[in-house]
């Protein structure tokens, strides 16, 4: 199905996969985010102490990019043991993995601790299906833990870095450009604030497993044309963050370096998720996995983000995993593609980390 992002067109994906959690015993609930746009929420069992595991995973896509596929993006395509098309790692088989093994399980789950399984839309702009479901009074219910379907080739990550987006806009005085002195230039303001940013450096102490925020500047922009003197530049700041650097923080830090003449504007503001290795349940959740990877896994971070960045708190931070068949260097990629074999070893582990959960 195409479900890029935009314009998403996740309905029809997202009632596909619900006919078929409902087929199985689950209960399922829409929510529209737009027209042909919706998030699914499917629970099966709960009501007992133990609160319910939770899957998580998104059916929207990047755009395919201006390469040339040598495979139809969305034919589902096979070969030398791979399953091509656009989502196929990033995440599709994730979730097509997590809702096999729910089916499968089904018909024992009805009087355990049970599932929540959380299908979204909107992820690739920012987690926005995830945010309207944490919005919405009562869409999503309780989680004991969090699994995030999301690539890893099958190795359990305890956590990823956030992500706080940032506008540095500068302003001036337009003239025109024979007489430069009548104006103020932004895009020189522009230039000393890029300055302070290629050499900013974090506060914080790096973190035990993730290392040191990093800061991108991914675009700048000012000016409307060559014989003018531009009143606005605007820079694009991309800055991966880790538990020991908190937003808030980062931007009163950012605020002094770049002055008074600099308004930062938030696009985006996820907060690391990160559950010590320690935990029993992430233990357990390696020890599934060590007789599938063929040895025990060690603790590892994610760079990118995920929709557990919004979850986490409508859950109330519980415990979280990242854990999908795809494969990360293949995510946003022309040809992309997951391995078939990464999938069954997926449905097996989720299988048994929620059999293990719902004491089956």
């Amino acid at each position: 199905m195409n479900t890029i992002n935009p314009p998403g067109d996740e309905e029809a994906c997202a009632r596909h996969l619900g006919g078929l959690l409902e087929a199985a015993g689950f209960t399922t609930r829409y929510h529209k985010m737009g027209e042909r746009r919706a998030n699914l929420v499917a629970r099966i069992g709960g009501g007992g102490d133990r609160a319910p595991l939770c899957f998580t995973g998104h059916i929207d896509t990047v755009p395919l990019g201006a390469a040339r596929w040598q495979h139809d993006p969305f034919a589902g395509e096979t070969g030398d043991g791979r399953l091509y098309g656009r989502g196929t790692s990033d995440m599709k088989c994730g979730v097509a993995a997590f809702v096999a093994a729910a089916v499968m399980l089904a018909p024992r789950l009805a009087r355990s601790p049970g599932l929540e399984l959380v299908i979204t839309a909107g992820e690739e702009t920012g987690c926005q299906g995830a945010f309207d479901l944490a919005r919405i009074q009562g869409a999503l219910g309780r989680a004991g833990a969090v699994v995030v379907g999301e690539p890893t080739s099958n190795f359990p990550f305890v956590g990823h870095k956030g992500a706080f987006w940032l506008n540095a806009r500068t302003r001036g005085v337009t003239a025109h450009g024979s007489i430069p002195e009548r104006g103020v230039n932004a895009v020189y303001k522009a230039g000393k604030a890029l300055a302070a940013l290629e050499h900013f450096q974090f506060a914080n102490a790096p973190h035990p497993l993730m290392g040191q925020a990093t800061l991108n500047v991914g675009t700048i922009r000012g000016g409307l044309n060559i014989n003018s003197v531009p009143d606005e530049a605007v820079i694009a700041i991309d800055i991966r963050s880790v538990p020991t650097s908190r937003h808030g923080e980062i931007r009163a830090q950012l605020e002094r370096s770049l002055g008074a003449e600099v308004e930062l504007e938030t696009l985006l503001d996820l907060e690391p998720v990160f559950t010590p290795p320690e935990d029993p349940w992430i233990q357990e959740v390696f020890e599934v996995m060590t007789p599938l990877l063929g040895r025990r896994p060690e603790p590892k971070a994610a760079t990118y983000f995920t929709d557990a960045a919004a979850l986490g708190a409508a859950y109330r931070s519980p415990p979280t995993i990242i854990l999908g068949p795809g494969e990360p260097q293949m995510a946003h990629q022309t040809d992309e593609y997951c391995v078939l074999e990464r999938v069954k070893t997926a449905v097996a582990a989720y299988e048994e980390i929620a059999r293990r959960w719902c004491r089956l």
